[in-house]
């Protein structure tokens, strides 16, 4: 990988020193799914018939036990199932995990609770088990209301399924994210807002939009479908964005819209380089502590995993983030911000000083790219639009 021109001033390599510990969130995943979609690049695997739901739950518990000597006496302010397809799980199986989890770490009150939940695995009675089990945030992945699009999806509902799968679960939660996506294969621009027009209709508290993207590995991109060209794509982008901020929610992260105070608390950690421990078959970790952070993940398989766990070693990799890379790291996730981050946030969460990056902010500002005064930093509507190119900006950090 290239990097830019201007280098970054020459930063210490001595170990960070972070004066407190950021945020810290819990991530659960549930590798299962019913079918494996082809533009899916997420670990999930297809249960072909039953899978071993209680098993699993056991090695969840049991990994989170490991892992407590790593997070001693740290508050957690979030928690996600994540997959695959949590909603597979049984609601005395997500009862059972966070019943655990309660005795097991200190929890905040009010704490954001998601479950992830594909419409063609709804029943009502399992949402009012997650509901009771205390889950308080449902992310239920939409996609499409078009039953043509879902089909070039490779989706296991149809338009009408997924209507009623967001009224049982409106019975059950108030905090609601659907999951969309746009530019898919023969979609038109007006085919693409009559999605976003539907979910409206259901006035959900937020929203997630995301462009239909070829990620390696997956069977889209060994066979790419024919796709929308990048100016309709943009036009539908343009198009929506208008279209949620015209019924009143904010566009706070290039993918994420929100009624006021309904934004994802668990993915503006992410975004806000916070911390999270990762528990399931191949989940990731980020964990800071006084003097380094480390980034771990567990076994992919869920086999693998399960075996592992059972000799107390679900760890496949861990590493040091090197005090080089932190600024990268931590860019990559603030910048997707719409409103940017307070600059002190910067050496909070990397414990580097601003100035180590004052070349690269330099050269982003004067792109165009980025704003910033003594308060705040934020990428422009350009930034925002080509991301990728700010970004590359800053790649110049974890190279050298």
């Amino acid at each position: 990988m290239t990097t830019h021109p201007l280098q970054p001033i020459a930063l210490k390599s001595q170990a960070v020193n972070f004066q407190a510990l950021p945020p810290l969130s819990l991530y659960i995943h549930i590798p299962w799914c019913v079918r494996k979609c082809p533009y899916c690049d997420f670990n999930s695997h297809e249960a072909r018939g039953a899978f071993p739901e209680q098993q699993y739950v056991a090695a969840l518990i049991r990994d989170l036990e490991l892992a407590l000597p790593l997070i001693w006496g740290r508050k957690v302010y979030t928690v996600f199932f994540g997959g695959g397809t949590p909603s597979l799980l049984s609601g005395e199986s997500v009862e059972q995990i966070l019943r655990q989890v309660r005795m097991l770490l200190p929890l905040d009150i009010g704490a954001e609770i998601t479950l992830e939940a594909n419409p063609g695995t709804v029943e009502a009675a399992r949402f009012a088990a997650y509901r009771e089990a205390g889950v308080n945030r449902l992310s239920m992945g939409i996609q499409s209301f078009n039953d043509a699009h879902l089909q070039a999806l490779g989706r296991i509902h149809s338009a009408d399924e997924a209507k009623r799968a967001i009224a049982i679960a409106q019975q059950h939660f108030d905090n609601l994210n659907l999951d969309l996506m746009y530019a898919l294969p023969k979609q038109t621009l007006e085919q693409a807002l009559q999605d976003v027009q539907t979910a409206l209709s259901f006035a959900p508290q937020h929203l997630s939009c995301y462009h239909l993207t070829l990620e390696p590995n997956t069977l889209f991109y060994r066979n790419p479908p024919s796709l929308p060209d990048d100016d309709a794509s943009s036009d539908m982008q343009q198009g929506i964005e208008e279209l949620l901020a015209a019924a009143g929610y904010q566009h706070y992260e290039t993918s994420a819209f929100a009624q006021p105070k309904r934004r994802a608390k668990h993915n503006l950690n992410y975004w806000q380089f916070g911390d999270y421990l990762g528990i399931g078959a191949g989940a990731h970790s980020k964990l800071s502590f006084p003097d380094k952070v480390i980034r771990q993940a567990r076994y992919k398989q869920p086999q693998a995993y399960m075996q592992q766990v059972a000799k107390d070693a679900p760890i496949q990799t861990e590493h040091e983030v090197s005090r080089d890379e932190l600024g990268f790291e931590f860019m990559m996730n603030a910048l997707r911000l719409n409103e940017g981050f307070d600059s002190v946030l910067f050496q909070e969460r990397t414990s580097l000083p601003l100035l180590s990056i004052r070349r690269e902010l330099e050269e982003a500002e004067r792109r165009g790219l980025l704003v910033r005064d003594h308060q705040r930093i934020a990428p422009t509507q350009l930034g925002q639009r080509f991301l990728n190119d700010l970004l590359e900006i800053f790649i110049a950090i974890r190279d050298t």
